[in-house]
């Protein structure tokens, strides 16, 4: 990683597990990177992954996705939704890696935007965006899927991204 990135905490599961979650998250950074490197405890299930924010479970979220998979390119959009499902995963077989950028994380004055990309190699791409409406400086992140919990042998890791 770049001299500039931090890292905070990292989970590597050795079970299964139905939810991430980082907290105490120090202020001290100007932005936040979450990579995940998963796979869903079923070989046939995908899944996306619902991010949340400082334990908020109400329709504060709303997100655009884009994705394709070299052929066909799609497109969908959210609002008011109570997790921002901006990442991504496939089956036991497929690890998905993922980045989530979270902007301005310790700012008490803005709205919480942020930007995730999801890679399977041979298949498909996606991109998003996301807005937390809520001023409140992120002190933790929850990862939940929709559909499979997380396999053993999936890791996520937090970086601080430190002032220029």
């Amino acid at each position: 990683m770049p001299k500039t990135y931090e890292p905070i905490s990292t989970q590597l599961l050795t079970g299964t597990q139905a939810t991430i979650t980082f907290s105490s998250i120090p202020q001290t950074y100007t932005d936040l990177i979450l990579v995940a490197n998963c796979f869903s405890i079923s070989s046939a299930t995908s899944s996306s992954i619902g991010v949340q924010f400082n334990g908020d479970t109400a329709t504060n979220y709303s997100r655009t996705l884009l994705y394709g998979d070299g052929t066909t390119a799609a497109s969908t959009r959210d609002a008011s939704i109570s997790s921002s499902t901006i990442l991504y995963y496939e089956g036991l077989a497929s690890l998905a890696p993922n980045i989530l950028h979270i902007m301005n994380y310790s700012n008490t004055t803005t709205y919480k935007t942020f930007i995730a990309r999801a890679n399977f190699a041979g298949s498909t791409v996606r991109l998003g965006v996301g807005l937390w409406r809520s001023t409140a400086a992120i002190s933790s992140v929850v990862l939940v899927p929709t559909t499979s919990s997380f396999a053993s042998g999936s890791s996520f890791t937090l970086y601080g991204i430190k002032a220029a």
